[in-house]
């Protein structure tokens, strides 16, 4: 058994607490600021109880002497020459009122827009629920499909229809945008079925017909999920509803037909696309079709069609060496790696955070520690951002060579970085924890997993059964599959729910 492993995971970011005083509503600025109402006529003093009649006769020209730039119904401000400016003191202090409310306005909405920019989903709604407790607040269609679409990466599902019934009982007119946002927020967890629901829900509504985006979407779930005869099906129905097929919707099943091994068809449909006017192929199709290979590790496959695709016309741009360098990273040939990395530096182009993972990547993989060091600190010292596949790939590859202390500074680095924690990285840490065979380490980052509404998946319980299993902890393996199954069996029971609402 190895020594224990002590992950200081960063705490949750929470909101930074605001003044209630600053929350209240504002009193009515009219109230506040004193009216100067010009007036014609000057005030005479009082009269003297002495005074005879024709004093009071002529009172009218017993007037008081007024300064020069002093004449009643005249304002100083509005004299030719004149600079100075009336003490309007209370004016003042009801601006800055206004200025602070202004600033609190400001703070909570930039806070809401910083944790989504940071995927930080469940501050984000803490932050957003905050919002909408204030009365300023005014519900919009853009904050809503920021959060559905970062529901959706996260792995809330549930939570985005939640939001977006919120939207809907906020007075707000669902759009296909956000039906199509909420339907991919579902695609993402292959939830299949949830997705089709949507789909018939947005065609019962004459504003929110389904559009090329929609469908493209729920092709891209069917592809994945190797459901091609579905495929031929929303190919029918987009063509008896007039859509036509773009671009991005043949990438996708290009994509598919390849994963699948199903390469006749994938040349087919490439054939229909060199053919057409409408969708011809684009730098995405080759991005496509050489990481089908690259994935594969068929290198020589890549490399033939990488010239095809450059015969078409059609130029590389930097996805597409990024592409062929973690290709050529997964075969550990080093040297096609560095020269595609010294090409795209000859031609100008930027080494992105992903061309610094893929590198980071092969060598994580091989376990070569020194050269993954070497990389992520190129990376850091020519100010690329690191994001939660860096990290990933350092505690695996820091796990790989066996250097577990080096695994708790990267998790400590990450958590100092802000680093999105979601089930890829928890993976990453539970992993390295059974390499280590520090099974109690194990079990307190999944409690941390749970406890951060970080949802498990197959890849986690598949890691924490294999480490039970070589320790021959099998009431722990009993434990975990009924909780699996729990898990599994709520997500149905909500799944019906929606149905029903839905229907």
């Amino acid at each position: 058994m190895a020594s224990s492993m002590s992950l200081s995971f960063s705490s949750s970011i929470v909101p930074s607490p605001i003044p209630q005083d600053k929350c209240k509503k504002s009193p009515n600025p009219r109230s506040q600021i004193p009216i100067f109402r010009v007036t014609r006529f000057s005030i005479s003093a009082p009269a003297s109880k002495t005074a005879s009649a024709s004093d009071s006769s002529s009172s009218v020209v017993k007037k008081r002497h007024w300064k020069q730039g002093e004449f009643p119904g005249i304002s100083e401000t509005s004299l030719p020459g004149s600079t100075r400016r009336s003490p309007l003191k209370n004016l003042k202090k009801k601006l800055d009122k206004k200025n602070n409310a202004k600033a609190w306005v400001n703070t909570v909405t930039e806070t809401l827009s910083e944790r989504i920019d940071k995927k930080q989903w469940l501050q984000a709604l803490e932050v957003f629920d905050m919002l909408r407790e204030q009365s300023f607040y005014q519900p919009k269609e853009g904050t809503y499909m920021k959060l559905i679409v970062l529901l959706g990466k996260s792995g809330q599902p549930h939570r985005a229809h939640q939001l977006f019934t919120t939207m809907i009982e906020e007075g707000l007119d669902p759009t296909p945008e956000l039906y199509t946002a909420l339907m991919a927020a579902y695609c993402r967890s292959n939830l299949i079925d949830e997705a089709f629901s949507v789909l018939n829900e947005m065609k019962k509504l004459p504003l929110c017909q389904p559009d090329v985006f929609t469908y493209s979407t729920l092709i891209k779930v069917c592809v994945d999920a190797f459901k091609f005869e579905l495929v031929e099906l929303l190919y029918e129905e987009m063509a008896e509803r007039g859509i036509t097929p773009n671009t991005v919707t043949q990438n996708i099943v290009l994509n598919g037909y390849g994963k699948a091994g199903k390469f006749d068809q994938m040349e087919k449909v490439l054939s229909s696309m060199l053919e057409s006017t409408a969708c011809k192929p684009d730098v995405w199709t080759m991005n496509t079709i050489i990481s089908v290979f690259g994935n594969m590790g068929q290198i020589d496959m890549m490399e033939k069609w990488y010239e095809k695709f450059r015969n078409f016309g059609i130029e590389p741009e930097t996805r597409t060496f990024n592409i062929l360098i973690g290709a050529y990273g997964k075969k550990r040939m080093y040297d096609k790696m560095s020269s595609v990395m010294e090409y795209m530096r000859r031609l100008q182009f930027p080494w992105t955070t992903s061309t610094y993972n893929n590198v980071i990547e092969a060598f994580a993989d091989a376990g070569d520690a020194k050269h993954m060091e070497c990389t992520f600190d190129q990376m850091r010292a020519e100010g690329m951002k690191a994001d939660t596949k860096t990290f990933c790939c350092l505690v695996n590859g820091y796990a790989n060579a066996g250097l577990f202390h080096k695994v708790i500074s990267s998790v400590r680095l990450a958590g100092k970085f802000e680093i999105p924690e979601n089930t890829t990285f928890y993976n990453a840490v539970l992993s390295a924890c059974a390499k280590a065979e520090d099974l109690m380490e194990m079990e307190r980052v999944f409690k941390r997993m749970k406890d951060n509404q970080c949802q498990p998946d197959d890849t986690t319980y598949s890691i924490m059964v294999e480490a039970y299993r070589k320790e021959g902890m099998n009431d722990k393996i009993y434990y975990l599959e009924q909780e699996k199954q729990t898990i599994m069996t709520d997500d149905v029971k909500v799944s019906q729910l929606e149905d029903e609402i839905f229907s």
